[in-house]
């Protein structure tokens, strides 16, 4: 990471700070945030913690359901949510626009990334592209100047923090004014719970593990 500069303003001292280096880095912390207690836990970070200590629940029954079936299910499962969904779709396609797809194979392959569960692609679009705009500063949607475990996760469950620096998320109009990813925003939770009970309906509890945790 590169260095940061501080203006005055911010009473940077390098002593003051240098105890404060985050490991292996020339970044330096400026203040850590509050990740769990003494604020306020809004509706959407209950669900996005209810929803990854579930997964990392589920995660412990892998070992003792594993078949290669569900093995199969797990790889290819990655391969789209992840690859295809989130690398190519969300990250390449529409935060950068590296790429050009027809409309029905940009939506197809976007909603692999939906089924990924890193929220809805209008959220994260918006976060990618601030954290471009604002990368390593105060600004930045995960800023490592808060702290390594902040800037690693504490942020996902903390909406407070996103709202308090970027109130209406203006970055992402070109999304906004698509009926398909102002749809996918609005019922983004039932296409996840519906992919869990699909994958609970097709091979029981082994493939709803090996479905979600994959």
């Amino acid at each position: 990471m590169r260095n940061l500069l501080f203006s005055a303003s911010n009473s940077y001292n390098g002593n003051q700070f240098a105890h404060k280096k985050i490991p292996f880095s020339d970044v330096v912390v400026i203040g850590t945030r509050n990740q769990l207690w003494k604020r306020k836990w809004r509706l959407v970070d209950i669900q996005v913690a209810s929803w990854v200590f579930s997964v990392h629940l589920l995660s412990l029954f892998a070992p003792f359901t594993f078949t290669w079936d569900a093995f199969w299910i797990a790889f290819i499962g990655y391969f789209l949510t992840g690859l295809v969904g989130i690398t190519l779709s969300y990250h390449r396609l529409l935060a950068h626009h590296s790429l050009k797809l027809p409309k029905w194979l940009e939506y197809t392959c976007v909603y692999f990334g939906v089924l990924a569960a890193q929220r809805d692609p209008i959220f994260w679009v918006s976060m990618h592209r601030y954290h471009h705009q604002f990368v390593d500063t105060e600004k930045d949607t995960h800023s490592p100047i808060n702290g390594f475990w902040f800037s690693h996760m504490g942020w996902l469950f903390d909406s407070g923090y996103i709202f308090e620096k970027y109130r209406e998320r203006k970055n992402v109009e070109d999304l906004k004014n698509q009926w398909f990813y102002t749809f996918i925003k609005q019922t983004y939770m039932y296409h996840i719970l519906g992919c869990g009970a699909l994958f609970y309906a097709w091979g029981g509890f082994q493939y709803l593990v090996w479905g979600v945790v994959g």
